[in-house]
């Protein structure tokens, strides 16, 4: 059976799927996910396993270049919490990185029926960009901060 256990397992899984020679393969922790995941980031929402796989395929195809390095890592019953630290390349642009923090819920068969996102996408990839950056940077503390 495909069940989380622990932490430990977890990262090895998660990591496994995002250093592959900077393409994603996300055949082996598929099977760990609920045919109900939902899904949540910056950039959208999904329900269901069908068009979570179709995400992780779309997300596979536009990346040159996609690794994940998990910072910090606890589990709570259920509830996993990872720190993490995406590289990322698309097409002819610039390497971003990209800080985030994802939160696992598990069911009672211990597949991942729930994953949340969270990262500033935009932000991220403006630093990356010269003078552009420190002007994002400006007006979103002028404005939010």
């Amino acid at each position: 059976m495909n069940e989380i256990v622990s932490a430990e397992q977890f990262k090895e899984l998660w990591e496994k799927t995002y250093n592959t020679k900077g393409k994603p393969d996300w055949s082996h922790i598929l099977p760990y996910y609920d045919d109900h995941i939902y899904f949540r980031d910056s950039i959208q929402e999904i329900s269901g396993i069908k068009e979570f796989t179709e995400m992780t395929k779309r997300l596979t195809n536009r990346s040159k270049e996609l690794e994940l390095k998990i910072v910090n890592i606890m589990m709570e019953g259920r509830t996993l919490f990872f720190e993490w630290e995406m590289k990322l390349s698309f097409g002819k642009y610039p390497s971003s990185t990209l800080y985030g923090l994802s939160r696992i819920t598990l069911n009672q068969e211990g597949k991942i029926i729930q994953q949340r996102d969270y990262y500033d996408l935009w932000g991220d990839i403006f630093d990356n960009i010269p003078q552009f950056g420190k002007i994002y940077r400006k007006f979103m503390k002028r404005m939010f901060g």
